[in-house]
């Protein structure tokens, strides 16, 4: 494309019609993939400046606005500081001209100013210089208010590399122009008079500013703007799209004075001011206007938030006022759950706050708010009365269940569970309530079962033994969570062997029902779990359920979830009758994908044995009998039986990385399960893993390679053919991330290589460190530090740090020098490279989150050899770029002396840790 050099401005006007215009659909990809390199280049700045001055119509404006906005962001290096006055007085231009072409573009072009004025160190007063130019003229106000929104939004902007030090100095220059700003809002309101558009425009403008947290408390408190706020939200006829700006810029407000101490003045306005929205609440729901109903409970729960430690501290007094808590009961009431759920993250944060104060007396005063609520989330759970079948868990409704479950365990402590599930319990038992209150009232006690106390407790014994009671002719929804609630129970039956067969009973009639299957058999796996040793002697009913699982109605997830509970008993049974068990369990998924193998493959493609692998993979992950020292492992002789048939199935799917991955996990499980004992499939196993790795070079597989260490590296004998074994999957594996972009598309495979090499790391440290291979492996670990993915990265850090602790930990192993001098060999060859890379890719390529991994090996490497390190840092940091293309500081000497100083004084990780924190701010 750019071959050509620079293309015309009516060619670039042509694809941009392609774009929007064109019928055939690969034409339309034609252009959009152009146009994509287009803005990529140089001559984007050139060609997007000329389509906006021709103004030809909304699309190509549209698509140079949007250009210029992103090479802003992302390219604005690619000027020369002398052109940065031109640019902007450019945008400006083009601003003003196209103001009433679309809205969009004026959004695109005030971002584009915003990012400029961010980057251009040489703007001095950016606010105070558009004021003055544009305020006197009416017609270019609404392009003054967007900059104005705009700009303090992009602050913080995640593309905009700014650095802290050029942060810092905007937030003050902003905070010194806000009141300007907000004074030149009234003036806007006072001048259109209530115009709607204006209005939204204003108070989306002001919601930015109270949301950089720059605006003065004692000048907004008493400003005209704010009072115009609330008389919008206590007009009944405010329009939907107001109310909701109205409501966004209230809420913003609430946000910026969280630290209520500090802004005392505007917390008071702002608490006065939305407890006069009770009436307009109570109007909106009387006109059944569910979008002012709900910005209301924002608004409402978005003051508790705020007010949430000074309701604590001082509860009734002063803006601890508990009326805060009356409005979102009364939300709370409202018939729409959506309303109430909009609260539910301020219940979470009382709950938690007042979990830690642990006063009775302060429990004592929120008890009756919470009661109140519990009564609200359960009536909100009902069903409607003729719902027909099962509750569904995966519609909209499902979820607020679930969320309101969620929510009940965690707060139920201020009520006590023991008291509430009694009152839950009472209610079904005196009265005679219409099915949907009885569904509702058996969720919420499923919700708190575990957390009622189930020693010698008649209560809970004499729910076990009515639930299981229930006939077949009640509402199926009841019958469905009444299974749920006996599997919650199982602490129950552990304690009351006597209701093991009554309740089993019960949940094998629902196992035989299509709708109820798949609930009864997590009930049973529950069971299974908690009561292992009094399962045992039902473990032929289990096995029977097993070998004729496909008869039932289940999910492969229930499916699975039983053959977990029936490992689990398995495993407590005698060892000497756990191997034929074990044999008959696999025997079904065996004989099914013997049968799989034997089939011809229809139309091309063999059939799909992942179902049987999966069952397979969760029997041996959860068979894990005692063995004692010296006692064979039960389940060695099936595992060997199994093999070929695993092995075969590897053979024939090879190719389908879903299948492949599905097999290894399969046999990590089967590895994991016998341990030692599994070291006749050593030789086998790795011969295959390797001749399929070379051709189709799936993940997995060195996934796998890392557990056949984790068992066999301490082996003398083994050591060498791990070692032969790693070799030969590292050759695939670095062509495969050599290739371009190689380590970003493929980062399951940085991930695994550095699993299995830290396997090696931590199981024989000195095979690995006198081998050929390991100055790759590390030279792949450097390059890959800069990875952005959160498992590799992680991945990565990790076999770094392991590798140079060998040499630092003295474990009094006899290796110990012999591990130290290698490492120090190591070292010597790669330290500068790698302390310069990890520099670099914690200033620009790295989220925050992965810091600490990246601080601990720092410190290893200091722990090794701090003066070597400190010259190694010094150097890393003197190749650091000192200020921004927009000509301001990115790092001043004395932040990287002192930086310096941290990190080589540090006597902890964390105090590294810190120092890398506050350091890589300047570069964002």
């Amino acid at each position: 494309f750019l071959d050509g050099g620079k293309p015309t401005v009516a060619l670039v006007y042509q694809a941009v019609q392609a774009l929007y215009h064109d019928p055939d659909p690969a034409g339309k990809e034609r252009a959009s993939v152009w146009l994509g390199e287009l803005q990529r280049s140089m001559y984007a700045w050139e060609m997007a400046d000329q389509l906006l001055q021709l103004k030809q119509d909304v699309e190509s404006c549209y698509f140079a606005a949007q250009t210029m906005k992103m090479k802003i962001q992302t390219s604005f290096f690619e000027l020369p500081p002398e052109t940065h006055i031109a640019l902007r007085d450019s945008l400006l231009s083009h601003i003003q001209s196209l103001k009433d072409l679309s809205p969009i573009i004026v959004t695109q072009l005030a971002l584009a100013i915003a990012d400029l004025a961010l980057q251009m160190a040489s703007w001095k007063g950016c606010v105070h210089t558009l004021i003055e130019k544009y305020s006197n003229d009416v017609s270019s106000m609404t392009f003054l208010i967007e900059i104005l929104t705009v700009l303090p939004e992009e602050v913080h902007s995640r593309s905009l590399r700014i650095g802290a030090n050029r942060r810092t100095e905007i937030i003050e220059d902003l905070a010194y122009y806000s009141s300007t700003v907000v004074t030149l809002l009234m003036t806007c309101v006072e001048k259109s008079g209530s115009n709607e558009k204006m209005l939204i425009k204003v108070f989306r403008c002001l919601g930015s500013w109270f949301n950089l947290g720059v605006l003065d408390s004692n000048f907004m408190a008493n400003n005209q703007l704010l009072m115009v706020l609330f008389q919008v939200l206590q007009r009944d006829e405010t329009s939907t799209n107001l109310h909701e700006a109205a409501s966004d810029c209230v809420c913003s407000a609430l946000y910026a004075i969280e630290n209520v101490d500090t802004h005392m003045p505007l917390a008071l306005q702002l608490f006065q001011g939305v407890l006069t929205l009770e009436t307009a609440y109570h109007m909106a729901v009387a006109r059944e206007d569910l979008d002012k109903v709900l910005n209301y409970c924002r608004i409402f729960t978005e003051l508790c938030e705020t007010f949430l430690e000074t309701t604590v501290k001082s509860p009734g007094q002063g803006m601890g006022d508990l009326r805060t808590l009356e409005l979102l009961l009364i939300c709370a009431g409202h018939p729409q759950y959506e309303v109430v759920e909009i609260s539910f993250n301020f219940w979470y944060r009382l709950g938690e706050n007042l979990y830690k104060t642990n006063d009775p007396a302060l429990h004592g005063i929120f008890r009756p708010y919470i009661q109140r609520l519990l009564h609200g989330l359960a009536r909100h759970c009902q069903l409607d009365p003729d719902h027909e079948g099962i509750p569904e868990d995966t519609d909209d409704f499902g979820e607020f269940r679930m969320r309101v479950s969620d929510l009940v365990k965690d707060v139920i402590f201020l009520v006590g569970s023991m008291e509430c599930f009694s009152q839950l319990y009472s209610t079904l038992k005196e009265g005679n309530p219409p099915w949907e209150v009885t569904e509702a009232v058996l969720f919420i006690m499923a919700a708190i079962a575990k957390s009622v106390d189930p020693e010698n407790n008649p209560t809970l014994t004499e729910v076990l033994e009515q639930v299981v009671l229930l006939p077949e002719t009640v509402h199926i929804a009841v019958r469905y969570t009444s299974i749920e609630l006996v599997g919650e129970m199982s602490e129950v039956v552990d304690r009351n062997p006597r209701f093991l067969d009554p309740v089993l009973n019960y949940l094998m009639k629902g196992l035989r029902e299509k709708t109820l299957a798949s609930v009864a058999a997590k009930a049973i796996h529950n069971i299974c779990s908690v009561c292992r040793d009094h399962m045992a002697q039902h473990f032929q009913g289990l096995l029977d359920i097993a070998r004729a699982l496909d008869s039932f109605a289940l999910t492969t997830e229930a499916a699975v979830g039983l053959l977990k509970g029936t490992a689990l008993v398995l495993a407590r049974l005698p060892l000497e009758k756990i191997a034929e068990c074990l044999s008959d369990l696999c025997a079904v998924q065996v004989m099914a994908l013997k049968k799989l193998l034997s089939q011809d493959p229809s139309n091309g493609k063999a059939a799909d044995p992942t179902v049987w692998l999966d069952r397979l993979a969760v029997i041996f992950r959860h068979t894990n009998p005692i063995v004692e020292n010296g006692q064979t492992h039960p389940c060695q002789k099936v595992i060997q039986e199994i093999w070929p048939v695993l092995s075969q199935t590897l053979n024939t799917h090879q190719a389908d990385n879903r299948i492949v991955e599905r097999c290894c996990r399969c046999l990590r499980f089967a590895v994991r399960c016998v341990g030692k004992g599994s070291a006749s499939l050593l030789q086998p196993l790795v011969t295959q893993m390797v001749s399929v790795y070379q051709v189709y070079p799936h993940s997995c597989f060195l996934y796998l390679g890392s557990i056949l260490v984790d068992e066999y590296g301490m082996e003398e004998g083994c050591r060498q053919g791990l070692l032969d074994m790693l070799q030969a999957l590292c050759m695939p594996t670095f062509q495969l991330l050599e290739q371009p972009n190689g380590l970003r598309n493929h980062p399951d495979t940085v991930d695994d290589l550095f699993r299995l090499a830290t396997r090696f790391v931590q199981r024989s440290p000195v095979t690995l460190l006198s081998s050929g291979i390991i100055v790759h492996i590390i030279q792949c670990a450097i390059a890959a530090t800069t990875l952005d993915h959160r498992d590799a990265n992680c991945s990565v850090m990790k076999f770094v740090r392991d590798l140079i602790h060998t040499g630092v930990s003295n474990d009094h192993e006899d290796d110990f020098e012999l591990r130290k001098q290698l490492i120090g060999q190591a070292m010597g060859q790669h330290g500068q490279q790698l302390v310069t890379q990890l520099m670099h890719t914690c200033c620009f390529c790295l989220p925050p989150y992965t810091l600490p991994d990246v601080a601990e090996v720092l410190w290893e490497i200091m722990v090794f050899d701090r003066p070597t390190f400190c010259r190694w840092l010094e150097n890393a940091l003197k190749g650091l770029p000192k200020e921004t293309s927009g000509g301001a500081v990115t790092v001043t000497h004395k932040q990287l002396t002192d930086f310096h100083k941290q990190v080589t004084s540090a006597e902890e990780c964390k105090q590294v840790c810190w120092a890398i924190r506050e350091f890589t701010r300047l570069f964002r």
